[in-house]
């Protein structure tokens, strides 16, 4: 071997070596136990590169004769820069950014009239003080994602903040700015450094593959991405997600309103995230509030029309690829846990990959981090973790702490039978609820409307004629419910519009509460109007009876020993519907009207349970 050839050598080892050497510097994701794990390199704020830009959408909804540019913030490890590594994206996106509506007197739609009337003094319509400026949208999300190796993007909705466009409150253009922030992740999309001008910027740090989440309307969008089929969005975790404004604003044909704000409607959203460019917002206005929402909203009879399934993702699954991991809580009367219960049975028999989480908690209350990173980890960074063959269903137990859920096949809880259970006489005061009918025909039981009376007083009075009340002989041990109990009843109204309110409830109904569980079991609304069809109203004939059937809000909830299992009929709830004057008579066949409960272990487990 000649010198020459010697030195050759040994200049390719010498770079082989540092080469060698260089790449074992570079910081890349690590993964332990399926999880991607806290990274060094990752985790140094002051290191990380911040920015924002616009993406050009499909669509125009602010008038203005251009494509409406969404506002994007992108937070992502230096070593996307200094070492060209690429990272797949933690996504999330909201109307709430730049601030919302004050909540000033007559925001709200006045719920004191009669039923099929609209109140006579027009809302009053508060302007968002836009807060918050670029380059920053959110810190959300990104100290939990970005060390674990992860980009992390924020954008806001159309009509928020500095995206253009208009608010639709669930229309197509919420659906297709997500779509178009994906797309620009995957090179099929533009994206501008301002809102007007023409220097584009790509993503060249990005894999293609997108996980989206967020709590209440920023979970409501991961699913209305999800919709389109959109290619490279690989995985959602929406928490407390909004899946229908049909079923957040109204219930079985019945105006109600969402737990917390009574006289909310879909109009009264659209003011309280209107924080976009205020020179759009006549416009928008006009178009959106004024004309499309006060055409389709329908206050006066609460009918499902084609406005309302226009803005229901369950009607736009067909296309949707991207595996589910759904989280939700069985008391959440805002955002009622029926949201995702359909979006999860749905999804499942897509044959998705799909989970569901649930907690005895109220609104909001993610999955704990250790179920998101797995689920992120497999659809994400591709490390096959399993988790698909983990449990379907994660229940958090009465009094168990949330990031400690127990395991069940499937919900509801594949052991739950539906049982049948028959009221018997005495309901102003406290009637029997049991598994036998009655072996001879029952006189009918009257309550009289009043909603100045409270749920909770209805549960506790001993006597009342404003409501009817039957249960279970006290549990000589405990019964586990789970899905979606439902009820049959024939009644007749003294006035040709009424509402009907049902609440499950464990009794005795205590003041004090010292869990969210120990009252409240589940609850249902419905207007007897629509006894034939959500899509149809017809008056009631004074005096005629009329059979409906609806389901009460799905639980899974374990009812102690030494209670008992109320069902308690009335009408106007104070908390969620409308307030007519008192004083509308509902008669109820006790003959015709029963309860299915979803009872684990099915009629011989209740029966055991109530023997005396």
């Amino acid at each position: 071997m000649t010198l020459k050839q010697l030195s050759s050598n040994l200049f390719t080892l010498l770079f082989l070596i540092t080469t060698i050497s260089f790449a074992q510097d570079k910081t890349v994701p690590v993964f332990e136990n399926g999880e991607a794990q806290i990274v060094e390199g990752f985790s140094s704020p002051k290191d990380w590169i911040r920015h924002d830009l616009w993406v050009e959408t499909t669509f125009n909804t602010d008038g203005d004769d251009k494509l409406d540019r969404m506002h994007v913030s992108v937070t992502r490890p230096k070593q996307t820069d200094t070492e060209g590594l690429k990272l797949p994206i933690i996504y999330v996106t909201s109307p709430y950014f730049a601030g919302v509506a004050p909540d000033v007197p007559g925001i709200m739609w006045n719920v004191e009239h009669e039923l099929g009337d609209l109140p006579t003094q027009a809302r009053s319509h508060p302007e968002v003080t836009r807060r918050g400026k670029r380059p920053i949208i959110s810190n959300s999300h990104i100290l939990k994602w970005v060390p674990r190796g992860y980009i992390v993007v924020h954008s806001s909705s159309p009509g928020t903040g500095l995206s253009q466009g208009s608010p639709t409150v669930g229309g197509e253009n919420e659906t297709l700015a997500p779509k178009a922030v994906i797309d620009w992740l995957n090179g099929r999309a533009k994206g501008y450094t301002t809102p007007d001008g023409q220097e584009q910027v790509e993503a060249t740090w990005s894999t293609g593959k997108v996980g989206m989440t967020g709590t209440s309307y920023n979970g409501t969008l991961p699913l209305a991405a999800a919709t389109t089929g959109v290619e490279g969005l690989e995985a959602i975790i929406p928490i407390a997600p909004n899946t229908s404004y049909y079923h957040y604003y109204r219930s079985n044909g019945l105006v109600r309103s969402p737990g917390g704000y009574l006289g909310e409607d879909i109009d009264v959203l659209y003011d309280f995230i209107h924080s976009g460019d205020e020179s759009k917002r006549p416009y928008n206005n006009k178009t959106v509030r004024d004309t499309e929402m006060a055409n389709g909203m329908d206050r006066k009879t609460g009918d499902y029309n084609d406005f309302w399934a226009g803005r229901d993702y369950l009607n736009q699954m067909e296309g949707m690829k991207a595996a589910l991991l759904m989280a939700h809580g069985f008391n959440d009367w805002n955002v009622m846990p029926e949201h995702s219960n359909r979006i999860y049975q749905k999804a499942k028999a897509m044959g998705l990959p799909t989970q569901v989480y649930y907690h005895q908690n109220g609104h909001g209350g993610p999955p704990p981090m250790t179920m998101m990173n797995r689920w992120f980890t497999r659809y994400l960074h591709g490390v096959k973790n399993d988790v698909e063959k983990d449990a379907q269903a994660w229940i958090v137990r009465e009094n168990d702490r949330q990031d400690q859920p127990t395991a069940y096949e499937a919900y509801p809880n594949p052991d739950a039978k539906n049982v049948t259970l028959y009221l018997n006489n005495g309901g102003n005061k406290e009637g029997a609820l049991t598994t036998i009918a009655p072996n001879k025909k029952q006189k009918s039981e009257v309550l009289i409307d009043d909603f100045t009376i409270t749920g909770k007083d209805h549960a506790q009075a001993t006597y009342s004629k404003n409501r009817l009340l039957y249960s279970t002989a006290i549990l000589n041990e405990d019964v586990h419910i789970s899905g979606e109990a439902e009820i049959t009843i024939s009644l007749s109204s003294s006035k040709p519009a009424a509402n009907l309110s049902v609440w499950l409830v464990s009794l005795p109904f205590e003041n004090e509460v010292k869990v969210i569980t120990d009252n409240i079991i589940t609850r249902g609304w419905a207007d007897p109007q629509n006894h034939k069809s959500i899509r149809q109203s017809n008056p009631l004939k004074p005096g005629k009876f009329y059979d409906l059937t609806f389901k009460l809000q799905p639980d899974d909830q374990i009812i102690k020993a030494g209670q008992k299992i109320g069902l308690m009929i009335f009408s106007s709830d104070k908390e969620f519907t409308i307030h007519p004057k008192p004083g509308t008579v509902l008669t109820v066949d006790l003959n015709k009207t029963r309860l299915t409960l979803p009872v684990l272990g099915g009629k011989d487990a209740l029966d055991n349970a109530t023997k005396k």
